[in-house]
């Protein structure tokens, strides 16, 4: 199992990566560090990479952890963004799902813009 670490200004949280090929492909990029932007309830920044859409979703759920080709970024998605219609979570275009946050996905309403964030592998018996 894939898991890592989010550290997103004093909140932290932790995820497991799912079996695709972008999140291999971010896997084998970590640490993945920036800074936060956000759009609504979602947290999002550039990564280094330049990764074809797979599978690419329109709608996600909150917890989810995504990759968006358009803007090569992470995203973390908890709640209603700027193009959602009624609850629903939609990115500003589709995404490839890489992975979903474990415990409360709410702890994410703390995080401000412009803090720095780091994503980094919780290696195995640690």
């Amino acid at each position: 199992m894939r898991r890592v670490r989010i550290q997103a200004g004093d909140v932290a949280a932790t995820a497991v990566f799912l079996e695709n090929r972008t999140a291999a492909a971010l896997w084998e990029a970590l640490p993945l560090e920036g800074t936060v932007s956000t759009w609504g309830d979602e947290i999002y920044f550039p990564t280094p990479l330049a990764l074809p859409p797979e599978e690419p979703q329109a709608v996600v759920s909150a917890g989810d952890l995504a990759y968006w080709p358009v803007g090569r970024a992470f995203c973390i998605f908890w709640g209603p963004t700027p193009a959602s219609v009624g609850h629903e979570i939609r990115p500003a275009s589709p995404v490839n799902l890489v992975g979903r946050l474990e415990g409360d996905v709410k702890v994410f309403d703390r995080v401000q813009e412009g803090v720095p964030i780091r994503i980094e592998r919780i290696e195995e018996g640690v």
